[in-house]
């Protein structure tokens, strides 16, 4: 049956050809919107090296502190890990990690800007990082301070051009690093991996970041089970009421989570709820939802205009004995055909315009590309798009009756 559905459809797409067209124009925008940004969200929170482990890694990337006139939040101080967090039942790795600052630096006439994050040992025993050129620092170099440093791909080409990189030395924020190991570039909007040039934590310039509470640092957890994420986000919280507060301040929020949950907390401004991210993934597609029905109504219309034309080939399957079942599934399966071929034109033109927006360049070292995720999201929302925008006209013509039909008539 599902055969002749599919033979019959076919069919009806040649029938009307600027019909067929402006559907297919229609079907193929939205889908091929709702595929980009599909695209983009798996890129940002997808398992991508570096960040491999993201099963069993849960992450902070910010704080709040709440006083009685007093509000701040913002990153964690590394005072705050290190002092309360180290050694939480069920993690099997901790690292404390600064947010990627800008620093200059003066090559050879050139000025370049960079990105550098300093880190400890456990950062690159965390992260997944594939070593293009020798290897990570240790936790020796942590411990005493040297000044070493590992640096990605583009980094590596503005100082050396083409040239090894390793055991060369380059200068960042009036410092000297000696260059141990190149990593590729990893994209931006991954916070916690992201950067130029990394640095033992130990190589700053004042031991005041010691200090604070909150405050330029992020931590990452590496749990030995996934099981645990509860206990350990329970000790946690167990653990910030000894956290010794400012002054000014009587509360503190903040939790391990998911890359996903934690980038919730900090758009929707929610330190408190447990599940922020939740509720920004309902948002999402409750918006993707509503981008879908915008276009599905148009959709509706020009196919219940259509329907008057095919009033009489409804006429006569309903007098051989057909049910209104079967016609609303042939015609409901006739809208979501269409919808999936104009799925596949939008993933065809998702591909050129990822490429597009790589070689543009506007996200640092993001290459976006349509992977099988992508694809079956796409086939996902083609034929939810399909069903919505075929459901109310395959009902009406499937309750049509013989008589009204043969005479032509859509009521």
């Amino acid at each position: 049956m599902l055969k002749n559905y599919l033979k019959l459809s076919l069919k009806i797409l040649g029938r009307r050809k600027f019909f067929t067209f402006v559907s297919l124009f229609g079907i193929g925008f939205t889908l091929m919107v709702l595929t980009l940004a599909a695209a983009m969200f798996d890129h940002i929170f997808s398992p991508y090296p570096p960040e491999t482990r993201g099963d069993r890694t849960l992450s902070i990337y910010s704080i709040k502190l709440e006083g009685k006139d007093s509000e701040s939040s913002g990153p964690g101080g590394y005072a705050l890990y290190d002092r309360y967090m180290r050694d939480l039942p069920g993690v099997e790795r901790m690292s404390i990690l600064s947010m990627p600052a800008t620093v200059l630096s003066y090559w050879r006439g050139a000025r370049i800007q960079s990105l550098i994050k300093r880190t400890d040992a456990d950062f690159f025993k965390i992260l997944d990082f594939e070593f293009i050129e020798g290897g990570p620092y240790g936790e020796a170099d942590v411990t005493e301070g040297r000044a070493v440093a590992v640096i990605n791909q583009a980094t590596r080409t503005k100082f050396f051009g083409t040239a090894p990189a390793l055991g060369q030395s380059i200068e960042a924020d009036g410092q000297t690093f000696k260059v141990v190991g190149v990593v590729p570039d990893v994209p931006i909007f991954r916070l916690m991996a992201t950067g130029d040039i990394y640095v033992p934590v130990t190589t700053a310039k004042s031991d005041d970041y010691r200090q604070n509470i909150r405050g330029g640092f992020m931590a990452m957890f590496l749990l030995k089970d996934r099981s645990v994420v509860q206990s350990v986000q329970q000790e946690f919280k167990a653990r910030l009421a000894k956290v010794e507060l400012p002054p000014q301040f009587q509360k503190i929020h903040a939790i391990p989570e998911t890359i996903f949950a934690n980038l919730a907390r900090v758009l929707m401004g929610d330190f408190e709820s447990e599940d922020a991210g939740a509720r920004l993934l309902a948002i999402l597609l409750t918006w993707a939802v509503l981008f879908m029905v915008l276009p599905a109504v148009n959709l509706v219309n020009l196919n219940v205009s259509r329907s008057l034309e095919r009033a009489s080939e409804i006429g006569v399957r309903r007098a051989f004995g057909a049910s209104a079942r079967d016609l609303l599934l042939q015609f409901l399966f006739e809208n979501i055909v269409i919808s999936v071929v104009g799925g596949v034109l939008a993933l065809i033109a998702s591909v050129f315009m990822l490429g597009a927006l790589n070689a543009a360049d506007l996200i640092p070292y993001a290459h976006f590309s349509i992977n099988l995720r992508i694809a079956a999201w796409g086939f996902v929302f083609a034929v939810v798009f399909g069903v919505i925008s075929g459901a109310w006209p395959a009902w009406r013509l499937s309750r049509l009756r013989p008589i009204e039909a043969l005479a032509g008539g859509a009521r």
